[in-house]
């Protein structure tokens, strides 16, 4: 369904100097940097399938997704949507593909719900019959009777989500591309979200296509993960192999006086003998500590911790993306 070969995307930016004399000069003579947001990637998704394409902030995510939708032109390298090229073809495109961004909305911000769904369904000619099937489905399965009428602007976060979800799967879309769809939301609506896509997977095969922070969005929904890290796909295969190798990691930080690299040299020291698979490194002014709780206890390395440093402070949480991403790119899963 999705087949991306070789792909690349560079940007052109220009150098700019600070102060007037920088902003003068800007006028006569630019000077050109290009950085590489992607970096010569492939990958295939099939039909039905849930993508969890995950990565730390600007690691070329959106990038990625902005060239599958269309948006965005590759520097090099193919890209093929339902035998589309989206960038040549994008009304085809558009027509064939759902979109919800957490951070925008797609709604008519004075208009009434059902008003913002009606004008949807002339934009993408939708016609009466199965407008109004899709239509009493969507209503039901995300609960938006209760605010159906009410202007856009008046709705909860929780609530315009669901509108969008709703919003970008009206014209039957095979393809849903998700970008932060659960941000900001409370337990309960995330939870609602993500019974809804999957559901809507499962009944009409959709294939969707998720960005998140938000490593429950991916335990819950995704049954394939790819990594992306400055550009370039460093891994691509089931949860179970993520979940293998990360799912019971905890990530201990301490706040040490007057830490330095003979801290962390000690730590990784001691962690050697007891967790092969444990890493240590200094972030955000703290000595940060990321183990395997199945073969390694918290209060061992605390322990260690308080007999060695002068530890005034430390927080304990599960594993994120950002430190699983940081692991594999150091390290890589086998």
């Amino acid at each position: 369904m999705i087949k991306v070969k070789n792909v690349s995307k560079t940007f052109k930016v220009y150098k700019k100097d600070s102060g007037f004399k920088g902003a003068v000069k800007g006028l006569f003579k630019r000077e050109k940097d290009y950085i590489e947001a992607v970096k010569d990637i492939s990958f295939e998704i099939k039909k039905g399938e849930i993508i969890g394409y995950i990565g730390a902030n600007g690691a070329g995510k959106s990038t990625t997704i902005k060239m599958m939708t269309g948006v965005l032109t590759p520097s090099s390298g193919i890209i093929e949507v339902n035998g589309l090229i989206p960038h040549d073809n994008r009304i085809e495109n558009a027509k064939h593909i759902g979109v919800v961004f957490g951070q925008r909305t797609q709604l008519w911000w004075d208009l009434p719900l059902e008003e913002t769904f009606s004008i949807l369904k002339e934009i993408y000619n939708v016609e009466d019959e199965a407008f109004k099937e899709r239509y009493d489905y969507l209503i039901e399965l995300l609960e938006i009777e209760p605010f159906i009428k009410q202007p856009v602007r008046t709705l909860s976060l929780g609530q315009r989500m669901r509108a969008d979800l709703a919003a970008s799967m009206l014209h039957s879309p095979e393809i849903l591309y998700l970008d932060e769809p659960t941000i900001g939301l409370d337990v309960m609506v995330k939870e609602r979200i993500r019974k809804a896509i999957k559901e809507l997977n499962e009944k009409f095969k959709v294939t969707v296509i998720l960005t998140t922070h938000d490593m429950s969005d991916i335990q819950e929904m995704a049954s394939r993960i790819m990594i992306i890290e400055k550009g370039e796909i460093i891994y691509d295969g089931s949860k179970e192999m993520i979940n293998k190798k990360f799912g019971n990691n905890r990530r201990l930080d301490l706040k040490i006086e007057d830490l330095n690299e003979e801290h962390m040299k000690m730590m990784q020291d001691f962690l050697r003998e007891q967790d092969q698979s444990a890493y240590v490194c200094i972030e955000d002014n703290a000595l940060s500590v990321t183990f395997n709780q199945d073969v390694l206890s918290v209060s061992v390395i605390i322990s260690f911790a308080m007999a060695n440093f002068k530890v005034f402070d430390f927080s304990l949480k599960d594993q994120n993306i950002e430190d699983i991403v940081k692991k594999l790119y150091t390290g890589g899963v086998s």
